[in-house]
This record gives C-alpha cells, sequence and structure tokens, in this order.
C-alpha cells in the first residue's frame, strides 16, 4: 500500500487566508470579546503539502487558485516551507478567507467561518496529466468535491493517476460541508481513492455509525486503506472490513488545534512515501498533529525557524 522509495507528493488542494482570534470563553453576543487575533496563510491542501515537507518528504508540489489580492504573499510561504507552488491566479475572485475562532479556554476547540473565494474555482482547465511526472503520490484536499469545477478536477486527476498506477489520497475536509453533499454522492465521487483520512467525525457521518472503529472498519470495506483520526485519541488504521492498528496520540497541551488533522495527513504521507508501513506512519502522523496543537495557526515552522 506504500508508494515506497523516491518521489514527488502532488497536493492539489484549497490556498487560503486564515484569520485567526484567540479567545477565552464564550463569545459576548451582541458587544466586544477580547482576543488575540493573526493573520496567517492556511488551507487544508496548502497545510498538507507543509506538513509533508516538514516531515521529509523529498519533493512536494501544491496545485491550487488563489486571488491576485495575496497570490504573491502565498507563493512565499509555501516556498518557505519546502514546497513548490503551481499556483493559479483567478482573476475574478479574491482568495479564500477562513476566520478561526479559537476557544483557549475549551483545549483549543475551534469554529470555522469560510469564504471559499477562488479556492473553490479551481477546475479541470488547471489541470495538466504531465502534472503527475516523477509524482509518488497523489492527495486531494476533500473541499475540492464542493464546487462542480473542483469535482471535474478531482475526476480528472483521479482518472490520470490510474492510468499511470499513482496511488491516490483523499481527506473529506469537513463533516458540515459533506453533510451538505451528501455521503451516497461523496463516497461514488472518491471512487478510485485507494487511501481515505477521515476525522472521527466524518468516518461516522459517512456510515451512520457512532463508534469510530466500527465506522473505519466500514469504510475499508469500500477504500483499500482507512485511517481515521480522533483528536487526543490518536488514530486508528483499517483494512478490509477490520481495524488493524490503533495509535494513540502524544501527550500536549493543545493552544490550537487548527490543521491538526492536516498536520496528521502531511507526515503521514511522507513516511508513506519513504516506505514506511501504515501504522508506522500513523504514528508520524500522531507526532505531527500533537506538535501542530502546540502551535498557533495550521502550519509548520518554516525550515529555518
Amino acid at each position: 500500500m506504500n508508494a515506497g522509495g523516491d518521489g514527488a507528493l502532488l497536493v492539489v488542494g484549497d490556498v487560503v487566508t486564515d484569520i485567526v482570534a484567540r479567545h477565552r470563553g464564550p463569545l459576548a453576543t451582541g458587544t466586544d470579546t477580547t482576543a488575540a487575533i493573526r493573520r496567517l496563510p492556511g488551507g487544508a491542501g496548502a497545510n498538507v503539502a507543509c506538513w509533508a515537507a516538514r516531515s521529509g518528504c523529498p519533493e512536494v508540489r501544491l496545485l491550487g487558485r488563489v486571488g491576485a489580492d495575496a497570490a504573491a504573499w502565498h507563493e512565499e510561504e509555501l516556498a518557505a516551507h519546502g514546497v513548490r507552488p503551481l499556483l493559479t491566479v483567478d482573476p475574478v475572485a479574491p482568495t479564500g478567507t477562513v476566520i478561526c475562532l479559537v476557544d483557549s479556554g475549551a483545549g483549543g476547540e475551534r469554529t470555522f467561518l469560510t469564504e471559499s473565494g477562488a479556492s473553490l474555482r479551481l477546475g479541470p482547465g488547471d489541470w495538466s496529466d504531465s502534472l503527475l511526472d516523477g509524482v509518488a503520490r497523489l492527495h486531494l484536499s476533500g473541499y475540492l468535491l464542493f464546487s462542480e469545477r473542483g469535482r471535474a478536477v478531482v475526476a480528472a486527476a483521479l482518472a490520470a493517476a490510474r492510468a499511470r498506477g499513482t496511488p491516490a489520497s483523499l481527506d473529506p475536509a469537513s463533516a458540515g460541508f459533506l453533510k451538505e453533499l451528501g455521503t451516497d454522492h461523496f463516497l461514488h465521487l472518491i471512487d478510485g481513492v485507494d487511501l481515505l483520512l477521515p476525522s472521527r467525525d466524518e468516518a461516522c457521518l459517512l456510515t451512520g455509525r457512532s463508534r469510530a472503529a466500527d465506522a473505519a472498519a466500514e469504510l475499508s470495506r469500500r477504500v483499500p486503506l482507512v485511517v481515521a483520526t480522533h483528536g487526543a485519541r490518536g488514530a486508528l488504521v483499517a483494512r478490509s472490513g477490520a481495524v488493524t492498528a490503533r495509535v494513540p496520540a502524544p501527550a500536549v497541551s493543545p493552544l490550537d488545534s487548527t490543521g491538526a488533522g492536516d498536520a496528521f495527513t502531511g507526515a503521514f504521507l511522507a513516511a508513506l512515501i519513504a516506505g514506511a508501513e501504515p501504522s508506522a506512519a500513523a504514528v508520524a502522523g500522531c507526532r505531527a498533529g500533537a506538535e501542530a496543537v502546540a502551535r498557533v495557526g495550521g502550519r509548520p515552522p518554516r525550515r529555518h525557524e
């Protein structure tokens, strides 16, 4: 199931600007709530790419779409993390923006307000089969499935990967958007994916199961390898209808859970490309997730920080 050896990771997904507001306790409706506010580069696809590079993947490429308002900044930030940006500048839409409300008094739990902007305008015209040249593994952000253009680029990318024998993975990205799309539609759209990386909530939503282990096991009857993350409880690895590994997460004092799942995914994929078995790759993923929740924002430190 692992790619093994050398080769690039190609991530196709969203690049957005995060406005992270850390507050303590409930928001005061109708008046002011004191918060620490930062503008940071984000996006699930971009975060995965940065964490994969951080975790030793020899080459990471990111295909995405941004607005002219922040294109140069995002390219510089990706390059500073060791990612090769392949960004199309949208002539109409601005860069996507996500407001992350982080309750620092509740374990760093967060709520997102999302304007997808240019990120969901990525389409088949941005895709070329040559993007897979030298690629050991393709990874798709599930956010692409929430627009017609994105679904078309997912279909094109999966068809090209299948033709070349390149393994492909996908993370569902958002339980809220997933509910709007519909679980049956989602499962149809990901046909051809060999690795699914849902959160516990996403796995349970996709299957109607209440227990993460049952949900992961059921999903693995449809997708060859399923790795479900469960926050501080770690991750579950499932194959052929059964959970094959339970990987604990390192103990950590959470500061901001934004991007923890992206960190897991990036490190997991980097380990697979290096030749690790899924259970060992999940250990690497849990370590990266723990590192992510101990810092503000969804990205790792820059390479020289």
